[in-house]
């Protein structure tokens, strides 16, 4: 009968060679996140806030009432008691494949009018925006599904429209069956 210490000897091996293993695994990912260059871990994608475009900000004016900018911006994403006059626009997203993005934009209040909407940096229009966190390939060349001339111009005549069958009268009244029994 194996004694306590023999049983330990004999799957120390086996334990230490587990530890490497588990130890070695980061190093066994590459620079684009995949394990052995063939498996790419489950990363969850985080957004919070609101996308605020180019065009929702050309949109806002000074002079604007609280209720008129967040129809455009939507709701802030921070609002402070102490701050009443100050709404922080603050939006971050970290997805899979596309570069992480923050900005924040703060919109100040005199009352119930808009003074003025700071933003730190250039915002995207909506379509850079759409561009910057779409991780579809597409192809090079986009095909066109608009017909030249020379395609319409080489398309058959329409043909005349004959006359339809005769209408049915008026007065008529469809028999439906009944809803309820």
């Amino acid at each position: 009968m194996p004694t306590p210490m023999h049983r330990l000897f004999t799957r120390l091996p086996a334990v230490l060679l587990a530890a490497g293993s588990i130890a070695g695994c980061s190093s066994l990912q590459t620079s684009d996140n995949k394990l052995l260059g063939v498996i790419t871990p489950y990363r969850i994608e985080i957004v919070q806030g609101n996308v605020v475009t180019r065009e929702q900000a050309a949109a806002v004016q000074p002079g604007m009432t609280r209720q008129q900018v967040r129809e455009i911006l939507g709701s802030p994403l921070l609002t402070d008691v102490f701050h009443a006059d100050r709404w922080d626009y603050i939006f971050t997203i970290r997805r899979s494949g596309a570069e992480p993005q923050r900005r924040s934009i703060t919109a100040w209040f005199e009352g119930e009018r808009l003074q003025r909407l700071d933003t730190a940096q250039d915002l995207p229009s909506e379509q850079e925006f759409v561009s910057s966190i779409s991780t579809a390939r597409l192809p090079s060349k986009l095909p066109v599904l608009e017909l030249t001339p020379e395609q319409r111009a080489r398309l058959p005549a329409p043909k005349p429209a004959e006359a339809s069958a005769p209408a049915a009268p008026t007065g008529a009244m469809r028999a439906y069956p009944p809803l309820e029994p």
